[in-house]
């Protein structure tokens, strides 16, 4: 049997975490020569979202928090590595476990390669986690990846 990755999907939330993800999909990309899709899903609190009430402009306020994720989307991978790859990168808006497995299910993706925080008991409870709701929904393969421990040493 062989097995085909043609689009690897790489969610990021640009914290240390996302580090050690970036890593492994910017290999698998290069070793079965992959598109690489690059997420970013801008996730509003209504507890902390600009109202009107405070004097902002909620379009504005979403239009430049969507640039500001599209500059650091551009700088998230070596440029050096990119030459010669399809790179596609995306910002969208919403829950990121849902919008994560949506952009897989929508853009055909072989293999989610994300990022865990590891957390555990109460911050698990209170915060949830992200990776593993996208384990449990998605419809491809999902490798979720812990910036501690072992890391694969690459020949």
């Amino acid at each position: 049997m062989t097995i085909q990755i043609q689009r690897i999907l790489l969610p990021t939330d640009f914290s240390d975490y996302s580090t050690a993800a970036t890593k492994y999909a910017c290999e698998l990309a290069s070793r079965f020569n992959s598109e690489l899709h690059i997420l970013h899903t801008l996730e509003r609190h209504l507890s902390s979202t600009p109202t009107f009430e405070f004097g902002l402009d909620m379009p504005t306020f979403v239009s430049e928090s969507k640039a500001a994720a599209e500059k650091k989307l551009a700088g998230l991978i070596d440029s050096g590595w990119s030459v010669g790859r399809t790179v596609i990168r995306s910002v969208t808006e919403g829950s990121p476990k849902i919008e994560i497995v949506r952009y897989a299910r929508e853009a055909n993706i072989d293999l989610i390669v994300l990022s865990t925080h590891g957390r555990t008991g109460l911050a698990h409870v209170m915060l949830g986690s992200v990776a593993e709701s996208v384990v449990r929904t998605a419809t491809c393969p999902v490798l979720t990846v812990r910036p501690e421990g072992h890391q694969f040493v690459m020949p």
